[in-house]
């Protein structure tokens, strides 16, 4: 076996081991009260409800969010940059396009993303591999 081959064996293992860890993840999770899991597989928990118009997936949101991995991995934070981001909800992962339909501006909600809802099989970044579940708390802060 080459060093090529070995390389696509170990991403593999790391893919199926990242996939079986969301799965334990997510079981366990929606047994917390609290936590609506709906038909796709998205989990979310209201932090904070808000009172105001719900997006559709074509409108353009203004949010803040803090990402990390079930192991509490940051990877990446509006909060933390202190700017809150603005982009069409229809451009963001399915995760994302699904749970912020439902939130009323002002509400701030703890999404819990399996893999089909998130970045798939597809490693994105050091800390995001493939097969992995994310967590966002997301404060719906502008509907345009």
């Amino acid at each position: 076996m080459g060093i090529a081959d070995k390389l696509f064996q170990m991403k593999n293992e790391k893919a199926a081991a990242n996939l079986k860890a969301g799965q334990e993840f997510l079981a366990a999770n929606q047994q917390k009260p609290g936590i609506v899991t709906l038909d796709s597989g998205l989990q979310y928990e209201v932090l904070k409800e808000g009172d105001g118009p719900k997006p559709s997936a074509s409108s353009k949101v203004t949010c803040h969010y803090h990402g990390t991995l079930i192991d509490g991995t940051i990877f990446d934070s509006s909060v933390q940059r202190g700017q809150p981001a603005t982009f069409p909800l229809n451009m963001v992962i399915k995760g994302w396009t699904e749970g912020l339909q439902l939130m009323p501006q002002g509400s701030k909600w703890r999404f819990f993303i399996p893999p089909h809802l998130g970045y798939g099989d597809r490693q994105v970044s050091a800390q995001i591999g493939a097969n992995s579940t994310l967590i966002f708390d997301v404060e719906l802060l502008g509907i345009s």
